[in-house]
């Protein structure tokens, strides 16, 4: 049985349990985990599965010795994968983009958006470089004819080109288009078309299950007093009140 459908069927008998308001003391709770039964390969699977997604190479390839979880992608790819984020998350986004179609051409002629945000992202290092002519130029050849043709670029292009706007782009209303998460959720977008074009998840496994324990924990809470977890990095159980 998958790790999923095991934390799936330990919610739907913890819901039974706390059919009513009660209290259930660390002992009964206790118990009930220690009847959780994971297989070894299953945790690292998932483990593994983080590993690859997130691009932790290194790290893969040295669990992959030790635990002799095979990966269920080429640990090259990922070499190359970090380097388009890598690029992107630098601000040389020519450069991931060259890249990007090095590794699979499809993946920009097939993602309009995707692609247009990276020309964007291109025309805020533009403007962050103070080449202001240059990056009229650009925007004006480059995206203003993908704006034409589609509502949602066109309004994107119009909040980065008012930052030509502003001498001081700290008080600019869209400034945050020069900040560095603006990069980084470029680089997050590449990174899960890469992943995407790869047959791979593109997000990991293991957030999702935490978010599921944390939604769980929320549920119970109004049926039971009971020993929960209030530290995801530690998983130590809190005595209930």
């Amino acid at each position: 049985m998958s790790l999923f459908w095991i934390v799936i069927r330990q919610l739907a008998e913890i819901e039974a349990m706390a059919a009513s308001k009660k209290v259930i003391t660390r002992e009964d709770w206790e118990k009930k985990l220690n009847n959780v039964k994971i297989r070894k390969e299953d945790m690292n699977k998932l483990v593994m599965n983080f590993l690859v997604t997130e691009g932790y190479v290194e790290a893969a390839e040295k669990f992959r010795k030790e635990s002799g979880t095979e990966p269920d992608i080429d640990l090259a790819t990922i070499t190359d994968r970090m380097a388009v984020k890598k690029a992107v998350q630098s601000g040389n986004v020519e450069d991931a983009i060259e890249k990007v179609n090095d590794l699979n051409p499809e993946i920009l002629d097939t993602n309009p958006q995707l692609f247009f945000h990276l020309q964007q992202q291109r025309l805020i290092e533009l403007i962050r470089n103070g080449k202001v002519e240059e990056a009229l130029e650009f925007a004006q050849e480059e995206l203003a004819p993908r704006g034409e043709e589609n509502q949602s670029f066109l309004e994107e292009l119009e909040r980065t080109v008012a930052l030509l706007a502003f001498e001081d782009v700290s008080n600019c209303p869209v400034g945050e288009l020069l900040d560095i998460s603006q990069r980084l959720k470029t680089a997050s977008e590449v990174n899960a078309a890469i992943l995407t074009s790869q047959s791979h998840e593109k997000d990991p496994k293991l957030p999702s299950l935490l978010k599921m324990l944390l939604w769980a924990q929320n549920q119970l809470d109004e049926k039971a007093t009971y020993p929960r977890i209030k530290d995801l990095s530690t998983a130590a159980l809190e005595d209930p009140v």
